[in-house]
């Protein structure tokens, strides 16, 4: 039985933006940390916002589909001034802007896409807030979570992972590729996506599994060229 009792309905707005869901292949998520220009300057960080959206901008250009802001370590004004920014930068370039657990800033920034975890809020509970246009997206680690995700009718999107242990997500333990190869011969149009300590040199891995779809972190985030760490990633992703 699923989570959500009823069918999204989503207008124009909504379902292009699950056209473009359909068609993306690599998902960046980013913090804000190297980006802050003067940490100690008071409640509101300040952002180097034009460093910012260079970043989007690279990361858009080199193929990179979908953003998300997942930061728990700045203020809520800050991190809603990255994701504003966020969504300014993919509308002009046709990708997808995401934010991480709190439907309120999705809200209040008209992010395309909401992200949750296991321990979030519920699909019901965020189409609540966010309504029928808004993307949804939930983590899973286990095939019964992966089951569930597909079930829900209100869920666009699930991710499967981490793959490799990583410490972005500490002390949360390795899935391996076993979980993204169960859910790619589910038989369902849902997406998902393998996330996990995924980068250009262990990809190969992931794709073998059957994966399309991966979302990465330190690849992009941490590389001197994002245009090219995006390129090199998206490569090696269907078109």
């Amino acid at each position: 039985m699923s989570e959500s009792a009823l069918t999204p309905e989503p207008s124009e707005l909504g379902q292009l933006r699950r056209e473009r869901l359909l068609s993306a292949r690599l998902y960046v998520c980013t913090d804000l940390q190297r980006f802050i220009l003067r940490p100690d300057a008071g409640p509101v960080d300040e952002l180097d916002l034009e460093a910012l959206r260079q970043f989007y901008v690279d990361a858009f250009t080199g193929g990179v589909d979908i953003i998300q802001v997942r930061d728990k370590n700045v203020s809520v004004q800050t991190e809603i001034a990255a994701l504003t920014l966020l969504k300014q930068v993919a509308d002009e370039y046709g990708g997808l802007s995401a934010a991480n657990d709190r439907a309120d800033l999705a809200l209040i920034t008209g992010v395309d896409v909401f992200h949750v975890g296991q321990e979030d809020l519920s699909t019901d509970q965020a189409r609540a807030i966010l309504g029928d246009d808004v993307v949804i997206g939930r983590s899973c680690h286990t095939f019964e979570q992966v089951r569930t995700a597909v079930e829900d009718i209100g869920i666009d999107y699930y991710c499967t992972g981490p793959v490799w242990e990583t410490p972005t997500k500490p002390g949360r333990a390795a899935v391996g590729t076993e979980l993204p190869a169960r859910a790619s011969v589910l038989e369902t149009a849902k997406p998902f996506f393998a996330i996990g300590g995924i980068n250009a040199e262990n990809m190969h891995e992931v794709t073998e599994a059957g994966a399309e779809r991966v979302v990465v972190v330190r690849a992009v985030t941490e590389a001197a060229d994002t245009v090219a760490a995006a390129q090199a990633l998206r490569e090696q992703l269907p078109s």
